[in-house]
């Protein structure tokens, strides 16, 4: 594979829109709408040590880090596929890769089994909406 022409190649407003979608995912993923509770729970994390933290570094860090993730995994679906393909591929490297390597962790960590199926559930779903997102605007 010749990275230097995938890289030339990608739509990097694609690249952007997927992070962004993924990080407002988050937010309500991990919101009392949805998994905050047992979330915070499951994590052992009270609300002061959640109040402590530096959100701006964290939402900062956040975005960052799914900015590198959509542009690897639009390298890796290529700016050949659909959003159907990309979503497939998406999913599977959410579940296959980043949940079961979760998994690995959680298990030798002694993690409660619900902060698996949380934290690996909005991996799956985040990225399986990236890779739909990288494949349909290529």
């Amino acid at each position: 594979m010749d990275f230097g022409a995938v890289i030339a190649h990608l739509n990097y407003w694609a690249v952007l829109a997927a992070a962004l979608a993924s990080f407002l995912l988050g937010g309500l993923w991990y919101s009392p709408l949805l998994f905050y509770n047992p979330w915070r729970r499951a994590a052992a994390v009270s609300e002061e040590q959640l109040r402590q933290g530096n959100m701006a570094k964290i939402f900062g860090v956040s975005l960052l880090f799914q900015l590198i993730a959509a542009f690897v995994l639009a390298m890796f679906i290529g700016v050949e596929l659909d959003a159907a393909i990309g979503a497939l591929v998406g999913s599977l490297v959410g579940l296959a890769w980043v949940a079961t390597a979760f998994g690995v962790v959680y298990l030798f960590e002694r993690r409660p089994m619900t902060l698996l199926l949380i934290n690996g559930g909005y991996n799956v779903v985040t990225y399986t909406l990236m890779g739909a997102i990288l494949g349909a605007w290529h």
